[in-house]
């Protein structure tokens, strides 16, 4: 297996789960040990996680490697469960980032520890017309400085004086993960507008905080097609549910980029979409060059619903899922 790893370049990732029957036993722990040197000679990207599941167990294992402190975590069973969960998802996520970049530019010289401190960001897209529109950012924002290693990007606060604020919003909803605070007025804010389908079309990981207290005269259409999770305005409640959501899109995003970046190279004219396409993904087409003839989007199916449309309205190319597609390129 391992030099299978090494030949394919495939980084190796171990997860410890560290108790006190664990750190007392000799040979697991010559164990651990040998496994973290075998990790560090795989090269850049390879890493050790251990997982402190009890406290006082640390100094024992005199290990270099940063833990995950469960044993720390003021949080039922349950919810120290899905905290690891989040937390590995974010260490995934930073390690398929690595393995990204080398993959589109094998001689990259930027790739390297500064690299791996970059934190995921989320860009808080949210209206100040509604009195909880900002409110709700900033208590996602607190939330996210004081339950994880997500950075997070505000306009009232992340803008430096005299930058432009339209090239500052662009550049930054490029470099995130997109939350949509969808309270009663965004839909109706410019701003709001612009950001969705910006971040719509340069295909970020996003997923909508549906935070409606009365409605929305018009819900904004190009706020569908990613996942959407309830959450009360008032109790604010649900903001680990938001999270973790947050990081499966962008270990999901990440995951797909690193496999199409893996496969032979194909025809100019296909275009891999790291979601289901939707109406306003097809019309950027429209603005490309060379028109793509197949477009190939992760599984599952679309309905045929939607297929139908989509031919009523660009009937010259074809929509597969990737399953669809290799199996024809295997034939």
């Amino acid at each position: 297996m391992s030099k299978m790893g090494q030949q394919a370049g495939f980084p190796i990732v171990v997860v410890g789960m560290i108790d006190k029957i664990f750190a007392k036993d000799a040979d697991w722990v010559t164990y651990l040990h040998n496994l973290a040197e075998y990790v560090a000679q795989q090269g850049h990207g390879s890493r050790l996680i251990p997982v402190a599941v009890e406290s006082g167990i640390l100094d024992n294992l005199k290990l270099d490697q940063q833990a995950l402190r469960w044993d720390e975590w003021d949080l039922t069973t349950e919810e120290r469960t899905q905290r690891l969960i989040r937390e590995l998802a974010h260490e995934f996520s930073r390690i398929l980032r690595h393995r990204l970049r080398l993959l589109r530019n094998p001689c990259d010289g930027r790739v390297g520890l500064k690299q791996d401190l970059e934190k995921i960001q989320v860009f808080l897209s949210h209206t100040k017309q509604d009195g909880n529109g900002k409110e709700i950012a900033e208590a996602i924002r607190l939330w996210l400085h004081q339950n994880s290693a997500l950075a997070s990007f505000m306009d009232v606060y992340d803008i430096p004086a005299g930058l432009s604020f339209s090239d500052v919003i662009r550049k930054q909803i490029g470099e995130s993960v997109f939350l949509a605070i969808h309270t009663d007025h965004y839909s109706s804010r410019e701003w709001c507008r612009l950001e969705v389908v910006d971040a719509k079309k340069t295909g970020v990981p996003m997923i909508v905080a549906d935070c409606l207290q009365t409605g929305d005269e018009r819900a904004l259409p190009y706020l569908g097609n990613v996942p959407i999770i309830r959450m009360d305005p008032v109790a604010k409640d649900r903001f680990a549910e938001i999270t973790g959501r947050l990081l499966d899109e962008v270990l999901a995003n990440f995951l797909w980029n690193c496999g199409v970046e893996s496969l032979p190279e194909g025809p100019a004219t296909t275009l891999f979409m790291p979601r289901p396409p939707e109406l306003l993904s097809l019309a950027t087409l429209a603005a490309q060059q060379k028109m793509p003839r197949v477009i190939v989007y992760p599984d599952p199916p679309l309905g045929k619903e939607e297929m139908d449309l989509f031919s009523a309205i660009w009937g010259n190319f074809r929509i597969l899922t990737m399953s669809q597609w290799l199996a024809e390129e295997v034939t």
